[in-house]
């Protein structure tokens, strides 16, 4: 059996000591095994890119741009490997793959602006014949540690601004599907990042642990589930790190009587069941607006919920693939029989699905109705094909069950009035709000983030945000005397 190792120092290292088994989940066959670094070999790829790091710094912004050019390219030139690596290990269909892969290209694009956003601020004559300016260096080693559920696009929110800014990096890749993270590597070094610069150990919690408290390492960023980015947060900032750790999600989706519910209803299909809802963004609550919208919106998703086309991801045009292993699927599947016994109304069972029997980790969609705030299917994130409409008889109610859930990552208003999508995006406590956009995931040129316990650390992903967490201020004051002694000054210096 394959044992896939780690890339570490521009080369492919060979796994040690322990492994893990990575399976195709449309099929439930083993494809290969996984090494689990230990704290050794995380030591060695902090090393590697510590020695990296000062040359990389002291590369001019431009021609770090220009190997992300060619990486950009070398990404699109090789994009069905990377795509069949992500549909092979993680099961989403082959669509969704590809714009998962876009997005992240989208982030190396914009990393190639490197010139533009890593400028200094000049400020002349601050003071008699004095200048001020600040400049933006980069920390040094950094790392991201990423989750299944995205394994080209979101490592690609972390390590391309992260580079070029001058940083170099480490990357811990889910060991549920890491065969992406080293295609990833092996383009970067082909695009010319020297050896070093880019490093992936796959790895479990104990290379996660390693990599939290390595003195070598001056940045963690982290995307998964709440109770994790907690963790993370709270380990690595009490090393002295900086830290942004993305957590878990509760969408929702609130749909008023003045919607076009044709088009919800779409939108909230792919919204709700695309990638299986193994998505941090997906919507996993609908705020129904009055009972009638309420009764008529159930009608019209139960007969698209019922009609999902289902299958190996591998063969294009399906809906929905299969859960990244067995044991997700059963605990998404203890969820419907939990939201069964709270008393909500199973309107569709997707344990019953034809498709759910199968070798494959499949399981159909599923669709709640009368579903309460008190529910744990309402509560706690299910990260999987269930979708739960709650009721309410007013905008206001709706927004106070966005704002009253401890998540807040995203949420969609879907209205034909401006003056409720405004007074909604103002007043919903959530990072991303979309009008009518049932995926508000923001574009490159912007960041992604979350508030409340969606987000530990104050600033987003990628974008502008990104510069600020992958650089440190420096602000420089400098004067150059025309001769003559400077005479003693005790009072604290202005700048008259």
């Amino acid at each position: 059996m394959k044992i896939l190792g780690h890339y570490i120092d521009g080369r492919i290292q060979p796994g040690e000591g322990r492994t893990k088994p990575v399976f195709n989940p449309a099929l439930g066959e083993l494809i290969c095994e996984v090494a689990m670094a230990s704290a050794e070999v995380v030591s060695r790829a902090v090393a590697a890119a510590e020695a990296a790091f000062p040359a990389w710094r002291a590369m001019p912004p431009l021609k770090r741009a220009r190997i992300l050019f060619r990486y950009k390219v070398l990404l699109e030139e090789n994009a069905d490997r990377l795509v069949a690596a992500i549909v092979k290990e993680h099961g989403k269909v082959w669509e969704d793959a590809q714009g998962e892969l876009a997005r992240g290209i989208e982030v190396v694009e914009y990393a190639c602006g490197a010139p533009e956003f890593l400028k200094g601020e000049h400020s002349r004559d601050v003071g008699p014949e004095i200048d001020s300016w600040s400049e933006f260096p980069p920390l040094g080693v950094v790392a991201g540690i990423t989750p299944f559920n995205f394994p080209a696009m979101v490592p690609m929110w972390m390590f391309p601004m992260a580079l070029v800014c001058g940083n170099t990096f480490v990357l811990k890749p889910s060991e549920k599907d890491p065969s992406t993270a080293m295609i990833l590597a092996e383009l970067l070094s082909q695009a010319g990042a020297p050896p070093g610069v880019f490093n992936v150990v796959n790895g479990d919690k104990e290379a996660v642990d390693a990599l939290l408290v390595d003195p070598g390492v001056k940045a963690v960023s982290f995307v998964g589930s709440t109770p994790i980015a907690e963790y993370i947060y709270a380990t690595a900032t009490a090393k002295g790190k900086r830290v942004q750790a993305l957590g878990g999600a509760k969408n929702h989706a609130v749909v008023m009587p003045d919607a076009d519910l044709d088009a919800a209803a779409n939108a909230l299909m792919g919204a709700a069941y695309g990638s299986c809802g193994e998505r941090c963004m997906a919507i996993s609550v609908v705020v129904a607006v009055g009972q009638e919208l309420a009764d008529e919106l159930v009608r019209r998703l139960t007969s698209k919920v019922e009609s999902l086309k289902i299958g190996d991801g591998a063969t294009k045009g399906r809906d929905m693939g299969p859960l990244v292993t067995a044991e997700h699927k059963e605990k998404v599947s203890t969820y419907i029989r939990l939201g069964k016994e709270e008393g909500a109304l199973l309107v569709v069972d997707g344990r019953l699905a034809p498709v759910a029997n199968g070798p494959g980790y499949f399981l159909g969609g599923t669709l709640f109705d009368h579903v309460t705030t008190e529910m744990r299917i309402y509560r706690e994130e299910i990260f999987g094909p269930v979708l739960a409409i709650l009721r309410v008889e007013t905008l206001a109610e709706a927004i106070d069950a966005v704002n009253s859930h401890e998540f807040g990552n995203g949420s969609c208003v879907f209205t034909r009035d401006g003056a409720v999508a405004r007074l909604f995006s103002d007043a919903v406590q959530v990072g991303m709000v979309g009008v009518n956009v049932p995926l508000p995931v923001p574009v490159a040129c912007q960041s992604f983030g979350g508030w409340k316990r969606s987000l530990f650390g104050d600033l987003y992903a990628y974008g502008p945000d990104a510069v600020r967490f992958y650089t440190r201020r420096k602000t420089i004051t400098q004067r150059w005397p025309r001769g003559g002694l400077e005479r003693m000054q005790f009072a604290f210096p202005s700048n008259g």
